[in-house]
C-alpha cells in the first residue's frame, strides 16, 4: 500500500511539474511575440537604435512620437481600458491619416518608447520635446487632437497628472 501512495504522489508531482513547464513556455512565447511586434513596428517606421543615444532621441517619425505621447497621456490616468486604447488608435487613424495596422504599430512602438523612458511622465515630456524638434509648431494641433480624443474617451475628465502634462506641453510650445 505505501508503494501505491508513493506512485500516486510521483505521478502528481510529474503532472504539476509538466503543467508549470507548459505555463513557462507559454509566457516565454508571449514575450517573444511581443518582442517581435516591437521589432516589426520599428522596421515599419524606419526606427534604428543608435549607440549612446536614447531611443526617443533617435526617433525620426513624428507620428510615432504622437502615438507614444498619446499612450503616455492615457497611462497618466491609470490603467487604460480596452475602450480608451481603441479610441486612441481610432484618433491616430483619423488625425494622422494612418491605416489600422499603422496605428497599431505606432502604438506598439510608442508603448515601448514609454517603457524606455521609465514611465508616462518622463516619456510624455521627452516625446513632446522630440516631436517639437522634428515637426515644429505644426505638430501641436495633431498632438492636441489626439490628447483631446483620449480625454474624451476616458469620460472627459482630466486627472491632475494629465493637467500637469498639458501645462508642460503649453510651456514647450510657448503657449503660456
Amino acid at each position: 500500500m505505501p508503494f501505491f501512495f508513493a506512485l500516486i504522489a510521483l505521478a502528481a508531482g510529474v503532472l504539476i511539474w509538466s503543467s508549470r513547464a507548459k505555463a513557462a513556455h507559454g509566457a516565454a512565447q508571449e514575450l517573444a511575440d511581443m518582442a517581435g511586434d516591437v521589432i516589426s513596428a520599428a522596421r515599419r517606421f524606419g526606427f534604428r537604435r543608435k549607440a549612446n543615444i536614447h531611443p526617443v532621441d533617435a526617433l525620426e517619425d513624428g507620428d510615432v512620437a504622437i502615438a507614444g505621447a498619446g499612450v503616455a497621456f492615457l497611462e497618466l490616468a491609470g490603467l487604460p481600458s480596452t475602450e480608451t486604447q481603441d479610441a486612441l488608435a481610432r484618433s491616430l487613424q483619423v488625425t494622422l491619416g494612418q491605416s489600422a495596422d499603422q496605428a497599431r504599430e505606432a502604438l506598439v512602438l510608442g508603448r515601448w518608447l514609454m517603457g524606455q523612458c521609465g514611465g508616462p511622465v518622463p516619456a510624455l515630456s521627452r516625446l513632446t520635446r522630440r516631436l517639437a524638434k522634428l515637426k515644429g509648431a505644426d505638430s501641436l494641433n495633431p498632438l492636441m487632437q489626439v490628447l483631446k480624443d483620449v480625454a474624451a474617451a476616458a469620460g472627459g475628465q482630466v486627472t491632475e497628472a494629465q493637467k500637469g502634462a498639458l501645462e508642460d506641453i503649453a510651456r514647450l510650445y510657448r503657449l503660456k
